[in-house]
Protein backbone atom coordinates (compact mmCIF):
# COMPACT_ATOMS: atom_id res chain seq x y z
CA UNK A 1 0.00 0.00 0.00
CA UNK A 2 1.47 3.36 -0.99
CA UNK A 3 1.33 6.29 1.39
CA UNK A 4 0.32 9.67 0.07
CA UNK A 5 1.54 12.80 1.76
CA UNK A 6 -0.66 13.92 4.64
CA UNK A 7 -3.27 16.62 4.30
CA UNK A 8 -2.80 20.09 5.78
CA UNK A 9 -5.58 21.70 7.80
CA UNK A 10 -6.30 25.40 7.40
CA UNK A 11 -8.82 27.86 8.77
CA UNK A 12 -10.41 30.95 7.23
CA UNK A 13 -12.52 33.64 8.81
CA UNK A 14 -15.31 35.43 6.96
CA UNK A 15 -15.83 38.65 8.89
CA UNK A 16 -19.30 40.03 8.18
CA UNK A 17 -20.17 43.69 8.82
CA UNK A 18 -23.53 45.28 9.72
CA UNK A 19 -24.33 45.70 6.01
CA UNK A 20 -23.84 41.98 5.28
CA UNK A 21 -20.54 42.50 3.46
CA UNK A 22 -17.52 40.21 3.87
CA UNK A 23 -13.94 41.36 4.46
CA UNK A 24 -11.64 40.04 1.73
CA UNK A 25 -7.87 40.21 1.57
CA UNK A 26 -5.71 40.42 -1.56
CA UNK A 27 -2.76 38.10 -1.00
CA UNK A 28 0.72 39.47 -1.70
CA UNK A 29 2.06 36.10 -2.91
CA UNK A 30 -0.46 35.42 -5.68
CA UNK A 31 -2.64 38.55 -6.00
CA UNK A 32 -5.83 36.55 -5.33
CA UNK A 33 -8.80 37.77 -3.30
CA UNK A 34 -9.76 35.41 -0.45
CA UNK A 35 -11.05 35.43 3.10
CA UNK A 36 -8.19 35.72 5.63
CA UNK A 37 -6.77 32.44 6.90
CA UNK A 38 -3.96 29.92 6.87
CA UNK A 39 -2.56 26.60 8.05
CA UNK A 40 -2.72 25.50 11.68
CA UNK A 41 0.59 25.43 13.52
CA UNK A 42 1.66 22.49 15.71
CA UNK A 43 0.16 22.70 19.20
CA UNK A 44 -2.42 25.30 18.14
CA UNK A 45 -6.16 24.78 18.57
CA UNK A 46 -8.56 25.57 15.73
CA UNK A 47 -9.98 28.70 17.47
CA UNK A 48 -6.44 29.92 18.28
CA UNK A 49 -5.36 29.47 14.65
CA UNK A 50 -8.46 31.29 13.39
CA UNK A 51 -7.93 34.25 15.72
CA UNK A 52 -4.19 34.42 14.90
CA UNK A 53 -4.57 34.20 11.12
CA UNK A 54 -7.38 36.78 10.95
CA UNK A 55 -5.45 39.20 13.18
CA UNK A 56 -2.18 38.72 11.23
CA UNK A 57 -3.81 39.26 7.84
CA UNK A 58 -6.36 41.99 8.67
CA UNK A 59 -5.43 43.69 11.97
CA UNK A 60 -8.91 42.76 13.23
CA UNK A 61 -9.65 40.83 16.45
CA UNK A 62 -12.67 38.51 16.21
CA UNK A 63 -15.22 37.38 18.77
CA UNK A 64 -15.13 33.82 20.06
CA UNK A 65 -16.62 31.44 19.36
CA UNK A 66 -16.97 31.81 15.60
CA UNK A 67 -19.57 29.78 13.66
CA UNK A 68 -18.40 26.95 11.39
CA UNK A 69 -20.08 27.42 8.00
CA UNK A 70 -18.18 24.99 5.79
CA UNK A 71 -15.51 22.35 5.27
CA UNK A 72 -13.64 22.42 1.95
CA UNK A 73 -11.08 20.04 0.47
CA UNK A 74 -8.56 21.15 -2.15
CA UNK A 75 -8.24 17.89 -4.09
CA UNK A 76 -4.96 18.89 -5.77
CA UNK A 77 -3.32 20.76 -2.89
CA UNK A 78 -4.48 18.24 -0.25
CA UNK A 79 -5.67 20.96 2.12
CA UNK A 80 -8.80 20.70 4.25
CA UNK A 81 -10.12 24.15 5.16
CA UNK A 82 -12.51 24.94 7.98
CA UNK A 83 -14.33 28.21 7.30
CA UNK A 84 -16.01 30.28 10.00
CA UNK A 85 -18.38 33.26 10.01
CA UNK A 86 -16.80 35.84 12.32
CA UNK A 87 -17.67 39.09 14.04
CA UNK A 88 -15.07 41.83 14.44
CA UNK A 89 -14.69 43.13 18.01
CA UNK A 90 -11.59 45.34 17.76
CA UNK A 91 -9.14 46.83 15.26
CA UNK A 92 -9.31 48.39 11.82
CA UNK A 93 -8.77 46.42 8.59
CA UNK A 94 -5.16 47.11 7.63
CA UNK A 95 -2.88 45.56 4.96
CA UNK A 96 0.11 43.67 6.32
CA UNK A 97 3.04 41.44 5.51
CA UNK A 98 0.85 38.88 3.68
CA UNK A 99 -1.92 41.19 2.41
CA UNK A 100 -1.61 44.04 -0.10
CA UNK A 101 -5.25 45.20 0.05
CA UNK A 102 -8.42 44.63 2.03
CA UNK A 103 -11.98 45.45 1.07
CA UNK A 104 -15.54 44.96 2.23
CA UNK A 105 -17.36 43.11 -0.55
CA UNK A 106 -21.00 42.37 -1.26
CA UNK A 107 -22.03 38.85 -2.29
CA UNK A 108 -21.93 39.91 -5.97
CA UNK A 109 -18.49 41.53 -5.58
CA UNK A 110 -17.13 38.40 -3.86
CA UNK A 111 -18.26 36.26 -6.80
CA UNK A 112 -16.62 38.66 -9.27
CA UNK A 113 -13.33 39.09 -7.35
CA UNK A 114 -12.51 35.60 -6.03
CA UNK A 115 -11.96 32.24 -7.73
CA UNK A 116 -15.02 29.98 -7.38
CA UNK A 117 -13.26 27.75 -4.80
CA UNK A 118 -12.82 30.76 -2.47
CA UNK A 119 -15.96 32.73 -3.37
CA UNK A 120 -18.16 29.78 -2.34
CA UNK A 121 -16.55 29.77 1.12
CA UNK A 122 -17.56 33.40 1.57
CA UNK A 123 -21.06 33.00 0.14
CA UNK A 124 -21.67 29.91 2.30
CA UNK A 125 -20.61 31.98 5.35
CA UNK A 126 -22.81 34.90 4.30
CA UNK A 127 -25.72 32.47 3.97
CA UNK A 128 -24.93 31.07 7.42
CA UNK A 129 -24.99 27.54 5.99
CA UNK A 130 -26.59 25.26 8.57
CA UNK A 131 -25.60 22.50 8.65
CA UNK A 132 -22.16 23.59 7.40
CA UNK A 133 -21.45 23.05 3.71
CA UNK A 134 -19.01 20.25 2.76
CA UNK A 135 -17.43 20.80 -0.67
CA UNK A 136 -14.44 19.78 -2.81
CA UNK A 137 -12.49 21.81 -5.38
CA UNK A 138 -9.36 21.63 -7.55
CA UNK A 139 -7.83 24.84 -6.22
CA UNK A 140 -9.90 27.10 -8.47
CA UNK A 141 -13.25 25.49 -9.32
CA UNK A 142 -15.65 23.20 -7.47
CA UNK A 143 -15.51 19.52 -8.42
Amino acid sequence: MSRERPHSVSVAGVIVDDQGRALLIKRRDNGKWEPPGGVLEAGETIPEALEREVLEETGVKIAAPATLTGVYKNMTGLIVSLVFRCQAIDGQPTPGEETSELRWATREEVTALADEAYAVRVTDALDGANPPAVRAHDGVQLV
